[in-house]
C-alpha cells in the first residue's frame, strides 16, 4: 500500500528541502514537525474529525484591522463554537486549558472572514495560525468577525478599533506583571497547561485598581497584554484577567513550535515585532509600557522607546521581590536595570500597583 500523499510530501520535505539555502531552509525540528502534524492530520481525517477554529481577540483602526484565529482538528461531537463563548461564559475552557495543548493544528488551511460587509479569504501558516491584516473602514468600538473554513462551522472573533481622536494606549505583561505564580519560568508552561484552578493563580496587588484609574482617566484607551505566553493558554489567561477586574483586550501571544531557524520562538523578538507592529498600527498613540524587572522587559521598552520615541508614554516597572527574582532567573537580584535615560520617557518602579499608582501621580500623570 502507497504512503498517503500528505505523509509522503512531508516526508519528501524533511529527507530534502530542495532547492531552498541555507539562509531559508527551515530547521529539522519544523521538518520534523510537518511531518508529525501531517501523520496525525491524516489519522484525524480518517476517523472523520474536522476543523475547528479558535478566534481571539483581533484589534485595529480606521484603516485596516489584524485578525487572529487559530485552525484545530476535532471530533465530530465536538460543536463549532466550542471556543466562541463569551469570557464569563468559558467554564470549560479555562477549567481544562491542558486541552489546548494536547489538540492537533490544520497547517496552511484556507480560512474565510466576513467583516464590515466584506468578504475574505486568508490562509493558516505552518503552524495552524491565522494572522491576517484585512484593509477595512470600521468605526471606533467594537466589533465581531465571522470566520469559516466551511459552511457550518462559523465562529465569531472579537475586533477593537480605537478612535481615531485617543492618544493614550496601555500595553501590559502578564506574568510576573498581573499574575504571580511562583513557579521558575521553566516551568510556566506546564503551569498554564495543566494547573486546575483559577484560584491558584495569584492577581498582583493593585494591578487591576491602576488599570481601572487609567481607564477612567482615558475611557477608550486600548488595552492590550503582551506575553510571551502560548495561544494555547488564551482561554486560560482571558478568563483570568476577566475574574480579576482588568480591562478587556487583545492578547499578543505567539506560537511556542519550532520556527525555520530553532526549536523555539524567541520571546524578546516576539515582543519587539508586537510593539513595532503596535506603533505602525496607531502612529498618533503614546504607549504606557508595563512590564517587571524579572526578565527582559526593561530593555525591550528602553530600545522600543529609542525606536519611536513620540510612541511611548511612561514605563512602569513592577520590582519583583528577592524570592521572586529567584524563580524568575535563578539570581536575587533584577536581572536589567529599569532606569530612565536623560533623553527617554519617564521610567516608574514600585513593587505593585498601588506604588505604581503613587508613582503617576508624584510625576503629575494622574490627578
Amino acid at each position: 500500500m502507497g504512503i498517503p500523499s500528505p505523509l509522503s510530501s512531508a516526508l519528501s520535505a524533511l529527507r530534502s528541502p530542495g532547492a531552498r539555502t541555507d539562509s531559508d531552509r527551515p530547521h529539522l525540528a519544523a521538518r520534523v514537525e510537518d511531518v508529525k502534524n501531517a501523520v496525525v492530520g491524516g489519522v484525524l481525517r480518517g476517523l472523520n474529525w474536522d476543523l475547528r477554529l479558535q478566534p481571539f481577540h483581533g484589534y485595529g483602526s480606521g484603516r485596516g484591522v489584524r485578525v487572529l484565529a487559530k485552525v484545530l482538528y476535532a471530533s465530530p461531537r465536538t460543536p463549532a463554537d466550542f471556543h466562541d463563548q463569551p469570557v464569563h461564559d468559558m467554564r470549560t475552557m479555562a477549567v481544562r486549558g491542558w486541552r489546548n495543548f494536547a489538540g492537533q493544528v490544520a497547517p496552511n488551511r484556507t480560512v474565510h472572514i466576513l467583516l464590515g460587509g466584506e468578504q475574505f479569504t486568508v490562509r493558516a501558516d505552518r503552524s495552524g495560525i491565522v494572522d491576517a491584516t484585512l484593509q477595512v473602514s470600521l468605526p471606533a468600538g467594537r466589533h465581531q468577525a465571522v470566520l469559516w473554513t466551511k459552511p457550518g462551522n462559523e465562529v465569531t472573533a472579537d475586533i477593537t478599533v480605537v478612535p481615531p481622536e485617543e492618544r493614550i494606549g496601555l500595553v501590559s505583561d502578564i506574568d510576573d506583571t498581573v499574575m504571580v505564580t511562583w513557579l521558575p519560568r521553566p516551568l510556566l508552561a506546564f503551569w498554564n497547561a495543566f494547573v486546575i484552578h483559577q484560584s491558584s493563580r495569584q492577581v498582583v496587588p493593585g494591578m487591576p485598581m491602576l488599570y481601572q484609574r487609567l481607564m477612567r482617566e482615558h475611557p477608550q484607551m486600548p488595552v492590550v497584554y503582551l506575553s510571551t505566553g502560548a495561544w494555547n493558554v488564551f482561554p486560560v489567561l482571558k478568563r483570568f484577567l476577566y475574574r480579576n477586574g482588568y480591562p478587556d483586550g487583545p492578547l499578543l501571544l505567539t506560537d511556542w513550535g519550532p520556527t525555520n531557524t530553532g526549536f523555539f520562538r524567541s520571546g524578546p523578538e516576539h515582543k519587539t515585532r508586537s510593539l513595532d507592529r503596535l506603533a505602525a498600527a496607531y502612529p498618533d498613540l503614546r504607549w504606557i509600557l508595563v512590564g517587571d524587572d524579572g526578565q527582559h522587559d526593561p530593555s525591550l521598552y528602553a530600545a522600543f522607546a529609542q525606536r519611536h520615541p513620540d510612541n511611548v508614554e511612561a514605563v512602569l516597572i513592577r520590582q519583583l521581590t528577592e524570592s521572586e527574582q529567584v524563580l524568575a532567573h535563578g539570581s536575587r537580584r533584577p536581572l536589567e536595570s529599569s532606569r530612565s535615560g536623560p533623553d527617554g520617557p519617564p521610567t516608574l518602579s514600585a513593587p505593585d500597583g498601588h506604588g505604581l499608582l503613587a508613582a503617576l501621580q508624584r510625576e503629575g500623570m494622574l490627578p
